[in-house]
């Protein structure tokens, strides 16, 4: 079922954000008593008495300013051209401004239901003041406060109202919502095939000013994210589930990470969290790196916070077109050198921009997807770790007995072993198995159970 859109709308810093997180009950978007925090358009749906919608948080509207600000108006705009109804938030305190004006201006021409939300009415002695702002020709405003509660009961009650009213398609046979799992057709014990209801996470991660917005750009076909040549544009996680013929796929766009000590503003902190976080949900984290700086220290440093988080990663080197030959081949060897720590990864050479080798994309992480849900059957595991012992016996007498896997996501083998095994043996082990069954840069784990021979 596709869910009515609602876009909150409204120059900078009236509290669009603050009546998001209102609404949705959580904190879901950065608020920062500052104008310009959010850039970027953000989704998340909403419910209020068993009605569902899409709610999308936009950046502050402004006419003129720098290149910045149009390309963040030009994102509000299109919130509200694509909007199913409007909620028009503007600041009580402050009063009818020209910025108002002029976007009250654009959304007369809407098409839509638009709710004028006047905002931080936090007592009733602020009450007497929304009325200014019947002026702006949308209608009797709804009063509100955003940061306490006060009003929005209301409000949501109109909002849903002006929705229109939502229709269950008819089902169609055999619904395929994701990718099929190796392992997930049939099981052991004789149960039937099972379908897997999951979408798959990609997060886009890296430095700040990398091309990660682009790429993101370029991978759900839509200008979601703002993309600029400031770094830190990015606040937010943003996030757009894509159909691909593997299956439906949600990629993340995150905020650029820099190292902790550089991160002097609260704002900056949010995002920086809330990037980590997406790396920990996610299936999957690509790792877009500069090619025209090299491979740099933070780069290390946020492979090996994926590295930790225990999802595959795959490396974008972007902007390679801007290189020579022997650029190329520095970062190359610099890739060799400072990241040899995530095996087997898969490597891509790509422009952002202009979208070339970006096709490459979406089967590297059908590999990485398929690698992370696979499921070996027990008698393969302990042909491999026979192979291997007799090839490299363990050290101080200590032999596995057996072996199976436990679990996916990532794959997660359990040996059973007479004493216990060194970390270097177990290294190895592991080595052995991502070779036998092509796990390449998934991430392995290898757990120990203590068994008399």
């Amino acid at each position: 079922m596709t869910l009515p859109v609602v876009a909150i709308v409204g120059r900078p810093n009236v509290g669009k954000s603050t009546l998001m997180n209102r609404i949705l009950g959580r904190r879901e978007a950065i608020v920062e008593e500052r104008p310009g925090v959010t850039r970027d358009r953000k989704e998340a749906v909403a419910e209020w008495q068993g009605s569902e919608f899409r709610l999308v948080d936009t950046g502050g509207w402004l006419v003129g300013g720098d290149t910045l600000d149009v390309k963040v108006s030009q994102q509000s705009e299109r919130a509200m051209a694509e909007a199913d109804a409007v909620l028009f938030v503007v600041d009580t305190v402050t009063g009818v401004t020209e910025e108002d004006a002029r976007v009250a201006a654009v959304l007369r021409r809407l098409d839509v239901p638009v709710l004028l939300v006047t905002n931080k009415v936090d007592d009733v002695n602020r009450e007497p003041s929304v009325w200014e702002f019947v002026q702006l020709g949308l209608g009797d405003p709804y009063p509100s406060s955003a940061l306490h509660g006060r009003g929005t009961g209301d409000l949501l009650d109109a909002v849903v109202a002006a929705l229109p009213a939502q229709e269950e398609p008819a089902p169609e046979p055999g619904p395929m919502t994701g990718p099929t799992r190796p392992g997930t057709e049939g099981s052991d014990d004789g149960g039937g095939p099972t379908t897997d209801q999951r979408v798959f996470s990609v997060a886009i991660v890296g430095r700040p000013n990398v091309g990660k917005s682009t790429l993101f750009n370029r991978l759900i076909g839509d200008e979601r994210a703002v993309v600029h040549d400031m770094p830190g544009t990015t606040r937010d996680a943003i996030d757009t589930v894509v159909e691909t013929p593997d299956g439906p796929i949600r990629f993340v766009d995150t905020a650029g990470m820099r190292r902790k000590s550089r991160i002097d503003q609260g704002t900056e902190y949010y995002s920086f969290v809330r990037a980590l976080q997406a790396v920990d949900s996610s299936d999957v984290a690509l790792l877009v790196i500069d090619a025209t700086e090299g491979v740099t220290h933070q780069d290390q440093r946020l492979a090996e916070r994926i590295d930790v988080a225990g999802c595959p990663v795959v490396v974008v080197l972007n902007k390679w077109e801007l290189l020579d030959a022997e650029q190329r081949a520095d970062v190359t060897y610099q890739m060799s050198q400072r990241l040899a720590f995530i095996g087997d990864s898969v490597v891509l050479k790509i422009s952002a921009l202009t979208g070339k080798g970006v096709q490459k994309l979406l089967p590297a992480l059908a590999d990485a997807i398929d690698a992370y849900h696979r499921r070996v059957p027990t008698r393969r595991v302990n042909e491999v770790v026979a192979a291997a012992q007799a090839a490299q016996p363990a050290p101080y007498g200590a032999r596995i007995l057996y072996a199976t896997q436990g679990a996916t996501d990532p794959p997660t083998f359990t040996v059973f072993a007479n004493k216990e095994l060194p970390q270097p043996y177990l290294r190895y082990i592991e080595r052995r198995l991502r070779e036998a069954f092509a796990l390449g840069a998934t991430p392995v784990k290898v757990r120990v159970r203590r068994r008399a021979s």
